[in-house]
């Protein structure tokens, strides 16, 4: 059986225009650092070198778990889709949300709890070998916990988020929750380097207590 997370994990990658807590649980990801404006090269690099590892993960994993007994007694084999790309994101600069060049992010793409550390390290070889690039030894497979969180998804320009923001303060507060982390997760449902802004849909989430 196929895994997909638009069929299998509709809470945490719905498309609900309203606020929601949702409690997200430990997720295994391939990611990256960087920082500046989105819009610089430097970004669209991080973002081409965590797609190239991620398809040599998709595309190796049958024959890596066909090859390793280890793998095959703890999980069943299963095809998977590429997970949408998604990014943590905060500023060095505080009192100017809008300043992009003060932007820290990290970005990365959900893998399925049995890519093993192994496989992303022949996937790093793999590309490699067929396209040599600095970016590769940046990357990292890490698991990460958001837990309890108020989500919501916005539609448009990345830079009409801040009223999507104030939505989800507003139904936190009135829930009687507080905001727990000054990081906030945006989670990309399309490509934005195809997409108009005005037809992007980006879940926005952070966490709370």
């Amino acid at each position: 059986m196929k895994y997909d997370w638009k069929k299998q994990e509709k809470h945490l990658y719905g498309r609900k225009k309203k606020p929601e807590i949702v409690t997200v649980p430990p997720q295994k990801f391939l990611t990256i650092k960087g920082e500046g404006d989105p819009n610089n090269e430097a970004f669209s690099a991080r973002v081409g070198v965590l797609y190239s590892v991620a398809w040599s993960i998709k595309m190796g994993y049958k024959k890596f778990y066909q090859t390793h007994a280890d793998i095959q007694s703890e999980f069943e084999y299963s095809e998977f889709t590429i997970f949408p790309l998604e990014g943590i994101w905060s500023t060095k600069n505080t009192t100017d949300l809008t300043d992009k060049a003060s932007f820290e992010y990290k970005i990365m793409l959900r893998q399925p709890d049995w890519i093993t550390e192994a496989m992303f390290e022949a996937a790093i070889v793999a590309v490699a070998k067929k396209a040599p690039n600095e970016l590769l030894q940046e990357l990292s497979l890490e698991t990460i916990e958001d837990g309890k969180c108020v989500q919501l998804l916005h539609l448009g320009s990345f830079d009409d988020e801040p009223a999507s923001f104030q939505k989800m303060d507003q139904f936190i507060k009135e829930q009687g929750l507080t905001r727990s982390s000054y990081l906030h997760r945006e989670i990309y449902l399309n490509d934005a380097r195809k997409t108009p802004p005005e037809k992007r849909q980006t879940i926005l989430r952070y966490q709370i207590s």
